[in-house]
């Protein structure tokens, strides 16, 4: 029988790349459901080509234009995720790849249906990660974190414990930045922020990686799936994002997870479990002994990253991550219209994590799927002022 798949965000980078997997063995898996936002382009394409059972769209403009030109046709056609009956058919995977907080709740709905998550939403995991947890225990939901990073320590640390290991690596390229000139940091503009020098991804992650917020987001996500000693995690540069995750045990041993610079070998390993041939996939490989040869890793200059001096605090189990979080998708929105400069991007951060308030809004320790929402929109409106506030 043909396993049942789910992708929310389907028209995503890792949405895109868990397709390109699964086409080549449609023989065994069923896309039964998709979603998108506001390319009706790939929508459109992804309706005719995999022909799903059911699609959501979250633009409602968008989901009029697709809902009257399928009509007539089986597909079923929703706006938002809470519109899918509940009787929706049992899942055997669901692959959650909707960027930001908006993957949260349809992540949540899919658990009570699906036998597996394959999750890539980092903000799901920082800010709803307690509500998940609990979840998945109880309808014994299998959780798979298919980052590339999240994946690799998943994998070096099973069946080991917290007293076992002495430091936990994440790895960072360092993106486009890594060796610019940090006086011409002002004019560094959104199209500059995006051009990944290794990974082909979608813009708000590109640009959290052009000043690492994407490693700050993804330590605090590491310890909330693996709560070791959150004083064993460090980022570590390396550019050439051939290995993710470094595990230095306690034993004199020391282990890494090395693979090219493609998404689609972790999300395949994790739909497959580790068990298949990547040559189905990725039909040439990469000689890995010159690979080797290039390999280097160098500490975080704090002085081109300062966003990783906010680290220290955010490891613990209250909301402030949610606040991070939310400050900063406002942030990079904000930046890819031209509203605010790359460089003020830091700043205003450390201006909303240390506002008055504050404390009033991180203060939860096991928020409730309606407080997760209030203390977003604090965050984002404090921002926001912010932002206007210095455009004045």
């Amino acid at each position: 029988m043909k396993k049942k798949i789910a992708i929310l965000g389907s028209t995503g980078s890792i949405g895109q790349a868990s397709l390109k997997i699964i086409k080549n063995n449609l023989k065994e898996f069923n896309i039964f459901l998709l979603s998108g936002n506001s390319n009706q382009i790939l929508i459109n394409a992804q309706i005719k080509k995999y022909k799903p059972k059911v699609f959501v769209i979250n633009n409602f403009a968008v989901y009029k234009q697709i809902k009257k030109k399928y009509k007539n046709k089986k597909i079923k056609i929703y706006n938002k995720f809470s519109h899918i009956p509940l009787s929706l058919t049992k899942l055997d995977i669901t692959i959650s790849a909707i960027v930001g907080i908006a993957g949260l709740e349809p992540t949540i709905q899919f658990i009570k249906k699906s036998k597996k998550i394959l999750l890539a939403n980092k903000e799901t995991i920082i800010c709803g990660w307690h509500i998940i947890r609990n979840l998945c225990k109880k309808t014994k939901t299998k959780i798979i974190p298919i980052d590339s990073e999240h994946f690799s320590i998943d994998q070096l640390t099973k069946n080991f414990q917290d007293k076992d290991i002495e430091k936990i690596y994440i790895t960072a390229s360092g993106g486009p930045f890594l060796n610019r000139s940090l006086k011409s940091f002002k004019r560094i503009k959104a199209s500059d922020a995006v051009k990944h020098p290794k990974w082909k991804m979608g813009k708000k992650i590109s640009i959290d990686s052009s000043n690492l917020m994407n490693k700050v987001l993804e330590l605090i996500e590491a310890y909330r799936l693996f709560p070791f000693n959150p004083k064993k995690y460090e980022i570590v540069i390396h550019p050439q994002s051939l290995v993710h995750a470094i595990i230095i045990f306690k034993n004199g041993q020391t282990k890494f997870l090395y693979h090219e610079t493609d998404m689609r070998i972790p999300i395949a390993n994790a739909i497959y479990e580790n068990n298949f041939d990547i040559q189905n996939i990725l039909k040439r490989r990469k000689d890995i002994l010159k690979n080797f040869e290039k390999f280097k890793f160098k500490r975080v200059d704090k002085k081109r990253f300062p966003i990783v001096t906010l680290l220290p605090k955010y490891f613990n189990k209250n909301s402030g991550p949610i606040i991070l979080n939310a400050s900063n998708e406002v942030l990079v929105s904000k930046f890819i219209d031209g509203k605010v400069s790359f460089k003020s991007i830091y700043p205003t951060l450390k201006a909303v994590l240390g506002d008055k308030d504050f404390k009033k809004y991180a203060i939860k320790r096991s928020p409730s799927i309606n407080d997760i929402y209030k203390i977003d929109r604090w965050a984002r409106n404090k921002t926001i002022k912010l932002i206007e506030k210095k455009n004045r």
